[in-house]
């Protein structure tokens, strides 16, 4: 077990910079084989990956990583077409009889024409009047194409070439080596064929016919099915040197043209202008008069890996196609280091084009050609009274301007029409795949895979393949160990030993510590659960040692619906058959024991939760924080009590009934809560003797009481606070969110909305009612806020959280009730990372009066350090954080910041705060963040 764990870990954490490529899909074809030879220069230098097409067919494939190649094709005369990105397109003819036979191609460099015309202009470079003419085009390109089938092989190869600190696990990763197929060195290799049926705007559905990896040869694990589109704005996490922003971060230049079969092609170098993550740099190749991608050869990075993208296009019914793409990535992370291919072969069968989008089009530069293109202006009125056909069959030519408006408006008209129609519709265009696994994929004999497959094995891997066959005799010959059985006994054995977990003395012991919890009959709804209390163990000065949570919970469910046995997934998997339940009743009874106090507080409650409705009925007693969003982690004080003499949590008794109800929408698009709340409040106090519960005994330290110190209810001696006196409240809460403008999707008649850049509206309203149940309080407070986050740039973005209160009416209201603030004292920062204080103490601005708060930061791909070029390959960005806070004894309080997210797939956050209170310096701290929004629980 121990090595299928270590095996996991270093291809996890490789695959996650693999990952980075694998975004959109994209066709992919097979081929079998009747020709095969070498494709190379002059030199005699292979070139890997080359693109290989039968001329007047769906034929194609490309050479593998040494520059070989084969097709299977009948008897016959054929034309084979051979493309290498720099190296002139060559045609070979080929009459095949009988047998395989060879042919080695040797390819020349592609010769570059620089006419006169062009290299003898003054001004502007003529790269970017194609680029502007691209760019407009790119859009009509991306929707051209209606659907399609394709066959398509693909194959992924990683190899690790490094692992960290190797010297402490030699006699490990020996073992592994003799048991597994997992070697330093050696290729991790998968091969999938599929057919794959693609619908605009976003459906693919991939039907898996073969799969094949050199780990274990009855494991089907396709790839995945990609399209690195670069008529998309992105690809990869990176801004499309064909995206409306592109001039924002690339310069281009002209680097010539060629003609090719009837065509002129542009090539066009790619500069970003600034390296780093989220842009590219490379080559582009333009087709002139059509403004389609030719091939490609461009790179990004991303958190320390480095990704080459190449690309390579072919008419397929007149419309540009990429008949093979391939991914190379190598770099490492965490002293893992290690190469990955990603190859697909794709050949296209029943490709239905858009009659919308005629091929002859033309686009007219609007910088360049002013003249001509006020002749062939539309107006706004034009383009949103008219369908696309309708204009298209009126004129021929448009201004780049006009046509991205005309591509703009189609999209909104044809998504008006499928709502029209009651069709699914994706307003965000998320991608929808499914993938269907032939129950034979993974049983493809040798025979089968030497016809089907596109791109010949390397020798590395055909030893890899080798390698997990000797492996696999090795260990059916492996004989039995003396005393055992044959293989099913001990299964047998296994599954009895499972069966007897938790019995007998040293299971019920570790029962009790661990928790556990019984099925009440065999296909019974009900389950009973014991909590154990020592999770819930945590150290404070008021309680000294605290066991809290200790206790069982019974959970009903009922009201779902079971999936019937034999059904079966896509991939032909058997389904579990425990369905999921539609209604739940969880009842628990909970403890809570001081050790200092020597106290057994007692509570629970019951929960009832149907699809996104969840009523909470609780009651009994405990303690909690004075404000009840918790801003301080109980084991978080645990550890800042025993090791840094520092008591941070303040806290006090409630004896409590309690009614919470709460309801929201698919991805919070609305949100309703409300809560009721009857309690018996009492203040509590330090234990004297402290000295068993403070590990570290700090000069100039001391711990703080544990009534909070609060500005408003300051003493003459500016030290201390009035101590909440014992009282009753019966207090009520509601509060509502909203996005207002909401993306969302219609699939099946039912709408689920996305987390997109909606700004996200609040208010919220508490009551305290006099005189109801004895209760002591009266009061009214009312909040409203805004919260909005959105993209400024390429990995930039700029989060704000806005926020303003009053309480209306304060005639009676404890420190409970009051307005608390997420403040932080501890060197880590938790919660939201936008709207928490990094130093403002927890309570000394509380207020009972009115407040405005206001938070922003903003996350920079390129501001300060990020100039130099090696902080952005690595990934790491720049922030600026403004948190701000007015009440009436604040003092106008200020934290500016500034911070750089370091972190590699878990973003860590170094911080340096300074405070301000009147516009004037007061403090700096550092602090350790992150850039997700921790909650770690509550009491």
């Amino acid at each position: 077990m121990l090595k299928h764990y270590f095996i996991s870990f270093f291809l996890i954490i490789f695959a996650a910079g693999l990952a980075v490529a694998q975004t959109t899909p994209s066709p992919g074809v097979g081929t079998p084989v009747g020709i095969k030879g070498i494709i190379k220069n002059k030199n005699g230098e292979p070139l890997p990956f080359a693109g290989i097409l039968v001329k007047g067919t769906n034929i194609s494939t490309i050479s593998n990583e040494e520059g070989r190649y084969q097709l299977d094709l009948k008897p016959g005369y054929y034309e084979v077409i051979f493309q290498y990105l720099g190296f002139k397109t060559g045609m070979k003819p080929v009459t095949i009889e009988s047998g395989v036979q060879t042919f080695d191609v040797t390819m020349e460099e592609q010769a570059l024409n620089l006419g006169e015309v062009r290299i003898g202009s003054k001004g502007e470079d003529p790269a970017y009047t194609i680029m502007r003419r691209a760019i407009a085009k790119s859009r009509y390109h991306l929707l051209q194409v209606d659907s399609y089938t394709a066959k398509a092989y693909s194959k992924s190869s990683v190899v690790i070439t490094d692992l960290p600190m190797e010297f402490l696990y030699k006699k490990e990763l020996k073992e592994i080596e003799n048991e597994t197929n997992f070697k330093k060195g050696v290729p991790i290799l998968n091969e999938s064929v599929s057919i794959v049926t693609f619908k605009q705007p976003n459906s693919y559905k991939q039907k898996v016919i073969a799969s094949r990896n050199s780990q274990d040869k009855d494991f089907a694990n396709p790839n995945a099915y990609l399209l690195a589109s670069f008529y998309q704005p992105e690809v990869v996490k990176a801004v499309s040197p064909l995206s409306p922003r592109a001039f924002a971060y690339y310069k281009f230049e002209y680097q010539g043209s060629f003609r090719e079969n009837g065509i002129e092609v542009n090539k066009i170098k790619v500069t970003p202008r600034s390296w780093g993550e989220g842009v590219y740099r490379g080559t582009i190749q333009i087709i002139e008069n059509e403004w389609s991608i030719y091939s490609l050869d461009l790179q990004t990075v991303n958190t320390g890996f480095t990704i080459d993208i190449k690309q390579v296009y072919s008419p397929i019914q007149d419309v540009w196609m990429p008949v093979n793409q391939q991914f190379h990535i190598h770099g490492g992370i965490y002293g893992l280091k290690g190469k990955g291919d990603f190859v697909i072969s794709q050949s296209f069968s029943n490709v239905k084009i858009n009659p919308t989008f005629r091929p002859d089009i033309v686009v007219v530069d609007g910088k360049k050609e002013k003249e001509e293109a006020k002749k062939v202006k539309l107006s706004n009125r034009e383009i949103k009274s008219q369908k696309l056909e309708e204009v298209v069959s009126k004129q021929k030519e448009f201004s780049a301007k006009n046509l991205r408006k005309l591509m703009k408006e189609y999209e909104k008209q044809d998504l008006k029409a499928k709502q029209e129609k009651g069709e699914d519709i994706d307003m965000n265009l998320t991608r929808k795949d499914s993938t269907e696994v032939d129950s034979m994929a993974a049983r493809r004999s040798m025979a089968f895979w030497d016809s089907i497959r596109t791109v010949p094995l390397t020798t590395a891997e055909v030893k890899s393949y080798t390698r997990l066959d000797s492996i696999i005799v090795v260990q059916e010959n492996k004989p039995a160990e003396k005393g055992s059985k044959n293989t099913n006994s001990d299964s047998t054995k296994n599954n009895n030993d499972n069966n007897t977990k938790g019995k007998g003395v040293s299971g019920i012991i570790g029962n009790i510590f661990t928790g556990t919890s019984w099925q009440l009959g065999k296909e019974s709804p009900l389950n009973l659960q014991y909590v154990s209390p020592i999770f819930g163990a945590q150290v404070n000065t008021v309680e000294g040692l605290a066991l809290n949570g200790g206790g069982f919970k019974l959970h009903y469910y009922f009201g779902g619906e079971k999936k019937s046995k034999g059904e079966v997934n896509s991939n032909g998997s058997s389904k579990k058959t425990t369905g999921r339940p539609g209604q739940q009743l969880t009842f628990n009874a909970l403890t809570r024991y001081s050790f200092a106090r020597q106290k057994l507080m007692l509570f629970g409650g019951v929960d009832y939760t149907r699809k996104r409705t969840t009523i909470n009925l609780s009651g009994g007693q405990t303690v909690a924080q004075f404000n009840g969003d918790n801003p301080m982690h109980p084991l978080l004080n645990t550890f800042t009590t025993l090791f840094l003499e520092r008591n941070f949590i303040k806290i006090y008794e409630k004896n409590f009934v309690r009614l919470d109800f709460k309801t929201d929408r698919e991805n919070e698009h609305f949100e309703l809560k409300a809560n009721i709340e009857f309690a018996d409040r009492k203040p509590l106090s330090n234990v004297r003797d402290m000295n068993p519960y403070s590990w570290i005994d700090w000069k100039n330290r001391a711990f703080t009481s544990n009534i909070p110190f609060n500005e408003e209810n300051a003493t003459d001696s500016k030290t201390e606070s009035y101590e909440m006196t014992p009282h009753q409240a019966f207090t009520l809460g509601v509060s509502a969110s909203y996005k207002p403008w909401q993306k969302y999707r219609i699939k099946g008649g039912k709408t689920s909305f996305y987390d997109d850049d909606s700004p996200i509206l609040s208010v919220n309203y508490r009551k305290g009612f006099s005189g109801i149940f004895s209760s002591d309080v009266n009061y009214d407070f009312i909040q409203i806020g805004i919260q909005h986050g959105f993209d400024t740039g390429v990995r930039s973005k700029l989060r704000y959280k806005f926020a303003v209160g009053t309480f209306l009416n304060s005639d009676s209201l404890q420190f409970p009730d009051y307005q608390h603030f997420a403040g932080n004292r501890f060197f880590f920062q938790f919660g939201d990372p936008v709207s928490t204080f990094r130093m403002l103490d927890y309570y000394r601005y509380s207020t009972s009066d009115k407040f405005a708060e206001a938070h922003v930061l903003a996350e920079f791909r390129k501001f300060l350090l990020t100039q130099i070029s090696w902080f952005r390959i690595m990934g790491i960005k720049e922030n600026f954080m403004l948190h701000y806070l007015a009440t009436p004894t604040s003092d106008n309080y200020a934290e500016l910041g500034y911070g750089l997210d370091v972190g590699i797939r878990f973003p860590f956050r170094l911080e340096v705060v300074n405070s301000f209170e009147g516009f004037k310096y007061k403090h700096t701290v550092f602090r350790i963040g992150t850039t997700m929004n921790i909650n770690i629980g509550r009491n």
